[in-house]
């Protein structure tokens, strides 16, 4: 059902698109443009084959902007939010359609999940347009209703993690403004939190002790790697003239924060992504590959995913026979499917980069960071993504999807069952390594 309403969402989002009045020109979008430019915004990437601001009309962002909404939301709760607003009350149905998507355990909280998730995004969305139409209009004379649009936008898309921009350089002009990349960058981190954690925050953010697991793991994880992804980012391009070069330190540390951030799955940028150091891309794609939290507006494998394995192999190393966690010992299932969902990953990304490289020019690095930023919901590009073929577009398209649903959510629409074995067969160790 996730996977039919997110499909669904996609398919009206392109037939949106391809109408004459979402185009700028004369005419109306071809079904590649208007296909990938929806699923881009439905999966809540960013990645766009098409300059945002110039070829499609006003029509056309605002449905950019409600399909990057929706996506946000997640299908399967935005539809629950309308059966309360019908019926004032879910049904069975609905609530595992919700528990679904919001990764809820309690069929008795859901109501109030999905209340509260509308209610998170719509506050953090308009606090940070408030900010950046104030600063739009007070701060570059834009007028009143455009430096609302923009701020609304903008806000939108940074919570949701989508990265569309309404510039042609996405924020490049506002590289050394800290009243707009602050802001945006707050709501990055937000919506890469999840809302498990932003609702626990909120109830017990002075009692850190009672903070479940799954919070203390993305709080830890998510502080490394934002700190790490900044130094790394801001260490390698510091004297590198087509990016951080030409700014003083305090635009350097700046914009070295705002491209740490970006590569948990939002795709703005305020420098040239396509004139970074190949090490540079390369670290950003592990960056992208790891994403933010689940049940939040973020891709990738997770944050939780990652720090369950790197536990896994440190209980490993030191022969411990169980893996703990902030004094909490894991499940042996939870263990199995983070290891799913990282090899899964591992082969959508390396099958799809070995495509590219047997069916397009392009390099390794390139191939590689285009199609981890697809997979990883994340939105930054070397600048390839317009001169790819139509099948590459595609295919780029098909890594949206599968990332904004993640691989095990895919193989258990495919296969939903479960099997209880009433034998086990005999056991034996093969040499490992």
């Amino acid at each position: 059902m996730v996977v039919a309403g997110f499909a669904t969402a996609v398919a009206a989002g392109t037939g949106l698109l391809m109408l004459p009045a979402a185009k700028a020109g004369p005419g109306g979008a071809d079904a590649v443009e208007a296909l990938f430019t929806a699923a881009s915004a439905v999966c809540v990437t960013g990645l766009v084959v098409v300059d945002t601001p110039s070829y499609w009309s006003g029509f056309g962002q605002a449905v950019i902007l409600g399909l990057i909404q929706v996506g946000g939301f997640g299908i399967m709760t935005f539809a629950s939010v309308l059966v309360m607003l019908v019926s004032h009350r879910l049904g069975l149905r609905a609530r595992l359609r919700a528990a679904s998507e919001t990764k809820s355990l309690g069929l008795g909280e859901i109501r109030s999940v999905v209340v509260g998730v509308v209610k998170a995004s719509l506050l953090i969305e308009a606090v940070i347009a408030f900010v950046l139409t104030l600063r739009f209009g007070l701060g570059y004379d834009t007028p009143w209703p455009e430096a609302l649009w923009l701020g609304a936008f903008h806000s939108v898309s940074a919570f949701n993690n989508a990265g569309f921009a309404l510039y042609s350089d996405s924020l490049m002009g506002f590289v050394g403004d800290p009243w707009i990349c602050l802001p945006i960058a707050s709501a990055v981190i937000a919506g890469g939190l999840g809302f498990p954690v932003l609702f626990e925050l909120r109830r017990r953010w002075r009692r850190p002790r009672g903070w479940s697991l799954h919070t203390k793991i993305v709080l830890a994880a998510s502080s490394g790697f934002l700190v790490g992804g900044t130094l790394f980012v801001t260490a390698l391009e510091w004297g590198n003239p087509g990016t951080l070069g030409p700014l003083d330190v305090p635009g350097k540390l700046l914009a070295g924060f705002f491209q740490g951030v970006m590569p948990r799955t939002a795709g703005f940028n305020s420098v040239d992504t396509a004139e970074m150091n190949p090490a540079t891309w390369l670290g950003m794609d592990v960056l992208m590959f790891v994403g933010g939290a689940s049940a939040g507006t973020a891709g990738g494998i997770k944050v939780t995913t990652f720090a369950v394995l790197f536990f896994v192999i440190y209980a490993e190393v030191r022969g411990e026979a169980s893996v703990n966690i902030f004094h909490r010992r894991l499940q042996g299932d939870v263990q199995r499917q983070a290891l799913t969902v990282v090899l899964l990953s591992v082969a959508a990304v390396v099958g799809s980069t070995v495509v590219f490289l047997v069916f397009t020019d392009f390099s390794l690095d390139r191939s590689l960071f285009e199609v981890t930023s697809a997979f990883a919901t994340v939105g930054l590009s070397t600048g390839i993504t317009a001169d790819l073929p139509a099948p590459e577009q595609l295919l780029l398209v098909a890594l949206m999807f599968i990332g904004r649903l993640g691989p095990i959510t895919v193989a258990s629409a495919l296969a939903l069952r479960q099997r209880a074995r009433l034998y086990d067969f005999p056991e034996e160790r093969p040499v490992i390594g």
